[in-house]
């Protein structure tokens, strides 16, 4: 009888690594019950909260920042790195680990180089449309490379898209079979109005400052063209929000959270949502066929504006730089996506477009690149 799969997934520090490594983990366990999965992670990050509240078990490494330029880090880099090393190592041998996935960042690079030493094949999935560093090193000796868009630039990349939360999942299947319903439900659970249209205004967990003075500013006039409002405004955010929203007529429209756990409700509900374009909020949006305005972090690397380009040269969604979105952008252009007569086609045409690049089955394609390197 063959030994059951033993998988290593290596990924921390933020929901961009953790939530498709945990999509995938679900795909491996769906495909192979008895399957053995550990995750490798760090104390300190995003999955120290997550991994075990999925039920998985998570080994630990230190956390190892890659210096991107000459400092003190870069002289205590060797030592820490060679303890990470050795620490992913005894994962991989603790679980008799066959293949190590890695979605990058800082726990990724002690797993990748621990697998290569232990000649463990390894498959890699990069997020964001631009690499990072561990990727990009990983890459060099990968058995596989999945990317989430067509234009990352890594050897041997195959283009997979993002794997998406179980909810996210879900949610795409019900709006396949019932997509009036599914709207109303999500919308009945937020204490939203179904038949009014939905703006979702969201800058994602830690929120975006911009976009919630833009939209607040721009509050009575979308309000007083009957559009309906739900703003997520990041923790520690709502106050500003809530203040600009004071004596306007109709604010009982306009619900103001700072974070919601369940999302999914939200994109249920949403008929246009205005974002960062973050890798997981294109590529969900996307899957789901919800057009949407895209706010590019205008600090980083650029990647945020490479992520929207698929989405949006197919028609999906709008790209609105952050220091041109103000309220009277707003008021000049999101109304018409909303209200009026030409507003449901107008949305039915962008969802379209934007489903025609969102790839729903993407943990699938991840976990077959994974499976074709068991040897039988």
């Amino acid at each position: 009888m063959a030994e059951p799969l033993s998988v290593l997934l290596a990924g921390g520090g933020t929901a961009g690594h953790v939530n498709p490594l945990l999509a995938v983990a679900d795909e491996l366990h769906r495909r192979h019950p008895d399957a053995v999965l550990t995750v490798l992670g760090t104390a300190e990050g995003l999955e120290a909260r997550l991994v075990p509240e999925h039920g998985l078990p998570l080994a630990y490494v230190p956390r190892v920042p890659l210096p991107r330029r000459p400092s003190a880090d870069l002289l205590r880099l060797p030592g820490r790195l060679r303890a990470a090393v050795a620490a992913a190592g005894k994962a991989i041998d603790d679980a008799g680990a066959q293949v190590v996935v890695g979605f990058g960042g800082y726990v990724s690079t002690p797993a990748y180089l621990a697998a290569r030493k232990r000649r463990i094949p390894v498959v890699i999935h990069e997020q964001n449309a631009r690499p990072g560093l561990a990727n990009r090193l990983g890459s060099r000796w990968a058995a596989a490379v999945a990317v989430t868009f067509a234009g990352t630039t890594l050897r041997g990349a195959q283009v997979t898209g993002l794997p998406l939360r179980a909810t996210i999942a879900e949610l795409v299947a019900e709006r396949a079979a019932d997509a009036a319903g599914s709207r109303r439900a999500g919308a009945e659970a937020l204490g939203l109005d179904p038949a009014l249209p939905t703006l979702l205004v969201t800058g994602g967990s830690s929120g975006a400052a911009s976009v919630n003075a833009a939209a607040a500013g721009a509050a009575a006039d979308l309000l007083a063209a009957g559009v309906q409002v739900l703003h997520l405004t990041g923790l520690g955010k709502a106050e500003p929000v809530t203040a600009a929203l004071a004596g306007v007529p109709g604010a009982e429209r306009y619900q103001v959270r700072e974070y919601l756990t369940d999302m999914h409700l939200a994109l249920a509900a949403s008929d246009v949502v205005l974002a960062r374009s973050g890798a997981g909020t294109v590529c969900e949006l996307a899957a789901l066929g919800i057009p949407a305005v895209y706010v590019p972090l205008p600090v980083g690397n650029g990647e945020q504006r490479l992520n929207a380009a698929d989405v949006v040269a197919a028609g999906g969604g709008v790209l609105v730089d952050d220091a041109e979105l103000d309220a009277a952008w707003i008021r000049a252009h999101l109304p018409v996506l909303l209200v009026g007569d030409d507003a449901p086609e107008t949305r039915a045409r962008m969802g379209a477009a934007a489903a025609s690049v969102g790839v729903p089955d993407a943990a699938g394609r991840v976990a077959a690149l994974v499976e074709a390197q068991v040897r039988p």
